[in-house]
């Protein structure tokens, strides 16, 4: 469909009369693009942003910054060297000087003690045959 004198006078209508470019769109058989682009090359005036507007209703604006508690997590002894049986679970950020490793007891075979192994490793489900 083409963009007749009578379309463009249409959409500027319903434009200045508030409807959304769905709406728009919807009403004379064309898309919400299409309207979008229209109204762009028309020079409209520009419309607020549907997303924007609703995230200023939904979220109230704060005076002094919200202060969430959070547990202090129990000390570890961090160690430096990854050899021998010991957990491997990285501790803090590499090039800071708190940086290290867990160091407790690993699990046979696994390079984390028992806590972290659980944490780095999900159980398989089991397998179902196909019928």
């Amino acid at each position: 469909m083409s963009w007749t004198p009578e379309r463009i006078a249409e959409v500027t209508r319903l434009w200045n009369q508030g409807l959304t470019t769905a709406e728009i769109g919807r009403l004379i058989g064309m898309s919400k693009n299409a309207i979008v682009g229209k109204a762009h090359r028309l020079g409209l005036p520009p419309r607020p942003s549907p997303i924007k507007r609703e995230a200023r209703v939904a979220r109230p604006m704060r005076s002094e910054p919200r202060v969430v508690e959070r547990p202090s997590p129990p000390p570890v002894q961090l160690v430096i060297s990854t050899s021998g049986a010991t957990c491997k679970w990285p501790i803090g950020h590499p090039g800071e000087p708190e940086f290290g490793f867990c160091g407790q007891p690993a699990v046979e075979g696994k390079p984390y003690c028992v806590e972290h192994y659980t944490r780095a490793y999900i159980q398989a489900k089991p397998k179902t045959s196909a019928a």
